[in-house]
């Protein structure tokens, strides 16, 4: 079992920069891709933002890379999304999310594109909203 709970979401103006933050916990084995997706208040399709795998390797959703960086610290228990120069249309609730592998993680951007399926575990997630 893995659990994850996403903290650091709140209001910030256009413009500005925010932090999120998921505690992850449990056993996440040596193969795994830990991922952000977003879902609009409003509904809409989920959307992936960003992922890192096992290796360290990175994922980054459309357009998203040079605003959004993902990293994940050396204890792999605590998984950060910086978000910089936010707009508007990044108000969304953000999910943190995990898949795990055998033996070795596949392509986590694939996670990314077909919007967390086939995902195992999911935050309550947290919730961003940016004004104008």
């Amino acid at each position: 079992q893995v659990h994850l709970e996403e903290s650091g979401g709140g209001s910030v103006q256009s413009g500005g920069s925010l932090r999120l933050s998921c505690a992850v916990s449990g056993h996440t084995g040596s193969a795994y891709c830990i991922d952000w997706f977003r879902q609009s208040t409003s509904g809409g399709p989920r959307e992936g933002v960003a992922a890192i795998d096992s290796d360290g390797t990175t994922y980054y959703g459309h357009g998203l890379k040079g605003r959004f960086t993902i990293s994940l610290n050396n204890a792999k228990d605590t998984l950060v999304l910086q978000m910089n120069d936010v707009q508007p249309e990044d108000t969304a609730m953000y999910y943190c999310a995990a898949r795990l592998y055998y033996p070795v993680p596949s392509d986590c951007g694939q996670n990314l594109r077909n919007g967390g399926y086939g995902i195992d575990y999911w935050g309550k997630g947290t919730l961003v909203t940016i004004s104008s």
